[in-house]
């Protein structure tokens, strides 16, 4: 679902209270309250609906998260609810995007993570509660540096155990208290 009236402002609040209730609330990452505290993570909003030009964007993102210290900026998200309500569209541009950014010179420095309303992993049911790992309110593209990645992972013991704590804490939550923290776009569950 494309939120056409969703302006920059509500866009960007919506998921920094996504980051902090779900990401950071729920510990979905370790690495992500120590960025969100030192205000580290850049907010970038794309309204308009052109794939082109959000690859465009992401690419000028990307150059100016380079030119930036990881001390003032670690990481970017950039966020589009206007394009890409289909899930399987998403997954398709993250992988062109992906491209792009190699091809733009990024491949080594940067990785991107993405996150989608209606996320869904391979061989799960649309509404299986494990897929909201991956589900913020809109479309969103996350660029994070390599080498604040390594030293996350570096400094966190058994970082590959993460996922699955994660599908255990989304399981004893539940849908309902999915819903009931209240990370979809002006504050309601998707």
């Amino acid at each position: 679902m494309n939120c056409p009236g969703t302006s920059s402002s509500q866009a960007e609040a919506d998921t920094r209270r996504w980051l902090e209730r779900a990401v950071i609330g729920l510990n979905l990452c370790p690495f992500a309250k120590a960025v969100h505290i030192r205000g580290q993570i850049h907010y970038a909003v794309y309204l308009q609906g052109e794939e082109a030009e959000l690859i465009d964007l992401l690419i000028a993102e990307a150059n100016a998260l380079a030119a930036c210290e990881a001390s003032e900026r670690d990481t970017t998200l950039l966020i589009a609810p206007n394009i890409l309500a289909d899930f399987l569209d998403f997954n398709d541009f993250t992988a062109r995007a992906e491209r792009r950014l190699a091809r733009e010179g990024f491949e080594g420095q940067f990785q991107l993570a993405s996150f989608h309303p209606h996320f869904q992993f391979a061989g799960t049911d649309a509404d299986d509660i494990t897929n909201a790992t991956n589900r913020a309110p809109y479309p969103t593209l996350h660029l994070l540096r390599e080498d604040s990645v390594s030293r996350a992972v570096d400094a966190f013991p058994d970082a590959e155990a993460i996922f699955g704590r994660n599908i255990d804490t989304l399981e004893a939550l539940g849908a309902e208290g999915w819903t009931a923290l209240g990370v979809g776009p002006g504050g309601a569950a998707r």
